[in-house]
């Protein structure tokens, strides 16, 4: 069975996408720890992140380094946090955080709610800004 994030890839899942290539997509997290919160992944499902392959593994930091400075760029934030846990969802992925304080990455805390028009007005100015 596909993944969540597969069904994305494949349009059979609404997401609020901010930057694509041909091998992956970066896309707002629907239940983010703070405004901005993204995730990255490669197309292909893959489960585990230290099962991608070096050379796409690289390309998928590269890719995420990019995404991360267009959330900078409309999200006012100290920095942009990394984060690999891995347990939530079968499909390799990278969680980009804005954050200010240490507490922005901490996954017990409730997420934030965003509305539907907030979140693709946010996916919106953060595709504007983004450079592949």
């Amino acid at each position: 069975m596909a993944s969540i994030f597969s069904r994305i890839v494949a349009g059979e899942i609404p997401a609020y996408k901010i930057a694509e290539t041909a091998d992956f997509l970066a896309f707002l997290d629907v239940n983010p720890r703070v405004r901005g919160h993204a995730l990255v992944i490669p197309k292909r499902e893959i489960d585990y992140i230290f099962e991608v392959d070096d050379e796409s593994l690289g390309a998928m930091m590269v890719f995420a380094k990019r995404v991360a400075r267009a959330i900078q760029a409309v999200v006012p934030c100290q920095r942009i946090g990394v984060a690999v846990i891995g347990l939530e969802v079968p499909h390799a992925h990278i969680h980009l955080i804005p954050v200010n304080q240490v507490a922005d990455v901490n996954f017990e805390r409730a997420p934030v709610s965003f509305t539907p028009s907030e979140l693709a007005s946010l996916a919106s100015s953060i595709s504007a800004s983004y450079h592949g």
